[in-house]
């Protein structure tokens, strides 16, 4: 029994060892040290892989599986190991090493994320990656993933650079026509281009640099106006594909490998047919409003091509499904943006040649927040928010989901511009868009969920709560925001207005009062609808209000409704019950 007892209790100790450190991940190694001990340059190797990746630890003492077998007595040195590693890589990659482990003496490694390419004092470059079955590795990077790593940290603008092999012959006088005329066309482009030759508009645009003498292109050159010939043979990554399908059946699935300024004009021209509108009426004035905000589509359109990465193969995809349309580049975010900050992170991305004279032409933004027109154009028509979600380390994709125009919700915003002589700010439009799916929300709910400042948050609150769109209840920590009346009242959602503001402050017969003098009367179906009642329950609340002289009954039968009861000088005059 003893012996038995024994092995369980070993076994169950190797068991926990076995899975102490779990298993390996791309921020996550684990080197043994055993026998003769780990060589530095495997460790320093294994340094550079995370730290060229996303940082991580590397685990010395423990095997593949998760086991601690211990480090040798060359390695139980945490700062001598640290100075070793720095001492061994270019540029010097700063770690925190220290001793870790219950019983087996483990060395723990952190790894912070480089914002260089770093490598070993050898010249060896790596990186961190999946292999087919799950499992990670570290493996040497290639030249064009070294200008991509260089290019997300904002480095290195990868669409400044001389392309070899090109010159202006590669470029297509049609398309510098084409680019003057986008140029005259939009209205915030910069005209002054206008008066340049086509020697210094190239110039001015960093459309090419001069080089010894001799005049090159750029990749912003060939990609806004070389031939399609030259961009096939010099730039192989530049590719497009507008798609449509309903249901699983393929409708429209055109490729482009031309510039850009032509392929952006194709992609809008395929997509129009595929974007119909609905007539929406707002006071006197009646408006199509596209199922697709047309200024929505063109800067997520323009920023796929403006921000993907031209290093690698892939296309910008366009895709009109049942679910939306769908925006997609590849190349994922660039250093400091993600998911959860695209609208508050300063603005900067992979392409910034392009990107500027993209601007310059009146494509893209000027200020660089064409984010915010995205956003804005689902608010502004209380569609659903862009999703982002399927975006990764891989590529960037934003579904705009379909969904009708929410016709009270634009009124109430045309009110409020007429009101204060200005549109709504994209900071209100989103506070007011939470508001309208979560009901009610705390101050701290609001600030997480919509990566605000506080001081900011509070502000816009307070505008928003000084019109009468939002109301709070509640003071300091428990205060909390609901839509305001007009709100509720323009969507005739009243029962829903009166629940979400009275219904953790008063009771049910102040509740149906309250609807009472929002709506003039109610119904026993409108207090079942309030309160979660049953018939019998609402019943009785309303002839206690009767009964207590509150309230009067007025029709008969299926129509019977209960109104207020207007008191005068000398008491309670009305309809008893």
């Amino acid at each position: 029994m003893y012996n038995s007892e024994k092995n369980s209790e070993i076994q169950s100790r190797r068991w926990r060892m076995a899975h102490e450190y779990g298993k390996e991940t791309l921020s996550k190694e684990f080197k043994s040290d055993c026998d003769k001990g780990l060589p530095d340059s495997e460790l320093v190797e294994a340094v550079v892989a995370l730290a060229n990746t996303d940082g991580g630890c590397v685990y010395l003492g423990v095997e593949d599986d998760g086991t601690a077998t211990g480090v040798q007595r060359k390695h139980q040195d945490p700062v001598g190991l640290s100075a070793m590693i720095a001492n061994k890589t270019v540029p010097p990659i700063s770690v925190r090493a220290q001793l870790v482990g219950d019983g087996v003496t483990v060395v723990q490694v952190d790894v912070p994320k480089s914002h260089s390419v770093v490598s070993t004092k050898s010249g060896r470059i790596l990186r961190r990656m999946m292999k087919v079955d799950g499992t990670p590795e570290s493996v040497p990077m290639y030249p064009y993933e070294i200008a991509t790593r260089l290019s997300d940290l904002g480095k290195l603008d990868y669409s400044a650079q001389p392309v070899p092999g090109a010159t202006r012959e590669d470029f297509d006088p049609l398309e510098r026509d084409r680019l003057r005329k986008i140029i005259s066309t939009y209205r915030f482009s910069d005209r002054n281009l206008l008066e340049l030759s086509d020697e210094d508009l190239e110039k001015s645009l960093r459309l090419v640099v001069s080089a010894d003498g001799d005049v090159t292109p750029t990749l912003t050159g060939l990609l806004l106006i070389g031939s399609e010939e030259s961009l096939q043979r010099l730039v192989p990554t530049n590719e497009a594909a507008f798609q449509v399908l309903v249901g699983t059946d393929i409708k429209v699935n055109n490729t482009y490998r031309g510039p850009l300024l032509k392929t952006i004009e194709q992609i809008a021209e395929s997509f129009a047919p595929w974007n119909p509108g609905t007539e929406l009426t707002v006071g006197l004035f009646s408006s199509v409003v596209p199922e697709f905000d047309e200024r929505a589509f063109r800067e997520a359109l323009v920023n796929a091509f403006g921000h993907r990465d031209y290093s690698v193969l892939g296309r910008v995809r366009v895709l009109v499904d049942d679910a939306g349309l769908t925006i997609a580049n590849p190349g994922g975010f660039v250093e400091g943006i993600n998911i959860h900050n695209l609208l508050t992170a300063e603005p900067h991305g992979r392409n910034p040649c392009l990107m500027d004279a993209l601007k310059r032409t009146g494509l893209a933004e000027r200020t660089g927040r064409g984010i915010d027109r995205i956003f804005e154009g689902a608010l502004n028509y209380g569609r659903p928010l862009p999703d982002y979600s399927r975006s990764n380390g891989r590529g960037v994709s934003v579904l705009l989901p379909r969904s009708a125009p929410d016709e009270a919700f634009v009124e109430l915003l045309a009110e409020e511009r007429e009101r204060s002589g200005k549109s709504m700010s994209l900071d209100g439009l989103l506070i007011l868009d939470k508001l309208k799916r979560e009901r009610r929300c705390g101050f701290d709910a609001l600030s997480e969920s919509l990566d605000m400042s506080d001081q900011r948050l509070r502000t816009v609150l307070g505008q928003l709560t000084e019109s009468g769109l939002v109301e709070s209840s509640g003071t300091n920590a428990r205060r909390t925001y609901t839509l305001g009346a007009k709100v509720y009242r323009r969507s005739g959602k009243t029962v829903e207005y009166v629940r979400q503001s009275g219904i953790d402050r008063v009771r049910y017969p102040e509740l149906i009062m309250k609807l009472m003098r929002e709506q003039k009367s109610v119904s026993k179906n409108d207090v079942m609808e309030l309160l979660h009642l049953d018939e019998n329950q609402a019943y009785y609340q309303l002839r206690k209000l009767v009964g207590e002289g509150r309230a009067k009954k007025v029709g008969g039968g299926r129509n019977v409704r209960y109104e207020e009861m207007q008191r005068d000088d000398d008491g309670i005059s009305g309809e008893q019950f």
